[in-house]
């Protein structure tokens, strides 16, 4: 019995294994590229296990925390609420409070109105917050897993609005929150160290502006992150070995007294830190041929892994398991798509792509590299499945085993403040954006002819069947009922219907408004373009 099959034969099947000398590595590592002597913040949405907070919070790495519920998360790990990081957009003044109330006293803030609500809350409790003016800096300096500012964005302030608003964040209303300096977090997932000392250079040199234009002095300067992992496939973490001489010789010019601490050097992490230390093994269940199709049907499934696009990926995810989990991988022999246990075509891993030898059920698996955006990432309420045994292990000792579980409680009259303090149930969206369906798609002819043949319409029709007549560029899907699993079957389809792969990095939201975007993508994808 291999290593892995005996942890599923102890704790159950499917299980995430972490390993927490992983983590130590990649913190030790990361802390060894950055400046020297600059603060870490391990950024709890990639990962709110405590056992793996608290391996960071060991090493020195303070939590960024974006909810009350990975506030109770960093306490229980042993984080020290003053060194904590309270970030996110849509602060609502009873989570302020709760923070403040538990001790956090730096908060990054979003907006001036978002950093009047921490005055406010502040000022009743007689305390006064620091605050981070969180900035949306300028161009893109280049290609990341998703640009988080430099366009429009619910991040931060862009700079031409605080120049404009200078005197509402030094009037009373501001009074209660002292503003210390700046945070940026341009990018995220950049596998180039030359994107990210690009990032880094331009959010130093705006932060100097900054300075000098708002008249802030400033004693903090968090610069963000990005640091990339891979997601679900084997591959080891990016190094970044050029980074600290560049961020160093540029802090040197714009802010000469950092080494001598005058100004804090911060940086944050989530993937790059958490994301090689996890493993999700599961078991197969099945294995059948299906009209000339192969599938690998396995005990888990989107509500363990995938389903959140928020981190650059679009439903499904393209996850490349090993074979005889402990054994090494065995040689790929077949296409097959990868599939779970849910009722649903949307519950698929590997979009048809994945390569695998022939496999039987009770055959082990495991995913690599997702210690990062897994369990909690997920549709952990979907179908009302168990979720995954999460396992944390230092060598071969277990160090702990346990299950999340969504538990519903009574919530009497009036307890919606109290709510915040309560750690929060998955409520994820696989498409972001708003659009109503009803947008044109840039560079698209609109006439009476229609670019595509004549399979497209019926696979819309197939999984949209209140689109209208007739199927035209100009038609929303939206509107016609494009939610996150109607997406993903749609994808599913498509790429069985004409014997593609749809690059990940091609699936931007804007695709999925009308028939025209997604046609125009499965086009280039079908017909890649001669130069």
């Amino acid at each position: 019995m291999t290593d892995h099959e005996s942890l599923l034969a102890t704790y159950g099947s499917p299980a995430y294994v972490y390993d927490l000398d992983r983590v130590d590595r990649a913190r030790e590592e990361l802390v060894a590229a950055l400046p020297s002597g600059a603060t870490l913040y391990y950024s709890l949405k990639a990962n709110p296990h405590v056992d793996v907070v608290a391996a960071l919070v060991a090493g020195g790495a303070r939590p960024e925390i974006s909810s009350t519920g990975e506030l109770a998360a960093a306490l229980a790990a042993g984080g020290d609420p003053a060194h904590m990081l309270y970030t996110g957009p849509g602060k609502t003044a009873a989570e302020i409070g709760a923070a403040l109330d538990a001790g956090v006293r730096t908060l990054s803030v979003e907006s001036p109105t978002d950093l009047h609500r921490v005055a406010a809350v502040a000022r009743r409790s007689g305390r006064t917050a620091r605050c981070l003016l969180r900035v949306n800096g300028g161009e893109a300096a280049g290609h990341a897993g998703m640009r988080m500012t430099g366009e429009s964005s619910q991040f931060g302030s862009d700079i031409e609005v605080l120049l404009a608003r200078r005197a509402e964040l030094h009037g009373p209303d501001a009074e209660g929150a002292e503003i210390v300096g700046f945070h940026f977090y341009p990018v995220t997932n950049a596998g180039s160290g030359e994107v990210l000392l690009s990032e880094f250079t331009a959010s130093i040199r705006t932060a100097a502006r900054l300075r000098d234009e708002l008249g802030v002095t400033v004693s903090v300067l968090d610069l963000g992150g990005g640091f990339a992992c891979p997601f679900a496939v084997a591959g080891d973490r990016p190094a970044y070995p050029d980074l600290r001489a560049g961020c160093e010789a540029e802090l040197d010019r714009s802010f000469p007294g950092w080494r001598a601490g005058e100004v804090e050097i911060a940086f944050e992490s989530g993937r790059h830190l958490v994301g090689d230390a996890g493993t999700l093994l599961c078991t197969v269940t099945d294995a059948k041929l299906s009209r000339g199709a192969r599938f690998v049907v396995v005990d888990t499934g989107i509500h363990h892994l995938g389903g959140l696009s928020g981190i650059g990926r679009l439903l499904p995810l393209s996850a490349e398991p090993v074979v005889s989990a402990g054994e090494g991988p065995a040689p790929a022999t077949d296409r097959a798509r990868l599939v779970g246990p849910l009722c649903t075509p949307a519950d698929t891993l590997g979009r048809g792509s994945t390569e695998l030898p022939a496999v039987r059920p009770g055959q082990v698996l495991a995913i690599p590299n997702v210690g990062a955006y897994g369990a909690t990432a997920s549709l952990v309420g979907f179908l009302s499945r168990p979720a995954a045994v999460e396992i944390c292990r230092r060598g071969a000792e277990v160090v702990s085993a346990s299950r999340l579980e969504l538990v519903r409680t009574p919530v009497p009259a009036g307890g919606a403040a109290r709510a915040e303090a309560a750690p929060p149930t998955a409520v994820v969206d696989a498409v972001a954006g708003t659009g109503d369906g009803t947008g044109d798609t840039v560079g698209v002819t609109v006439g009476g002819d229609v670019p595509w043949d004549d399979r497209f319409p019926l696979v819309l029709r197939s999984v949209l069947p209140r689109l209208g007549e007739p199927i035209t560029p100009r038609s929303g899907l939206r509107g016609a009922g494009l939610d996150s699993l109607a997406l993903v079957e749609l994808l599913v389809r498509l790429e069985e219907t004409y014997a593609v792969t749809i690059p990940d990095d091609l699936l931007t939201p804007e695709v999925f408004e009308t028939a025209a975007g997604v046609w125009n993508v499965l086009d280039r994808v079908r017909r890649p373009v001669e130069v």
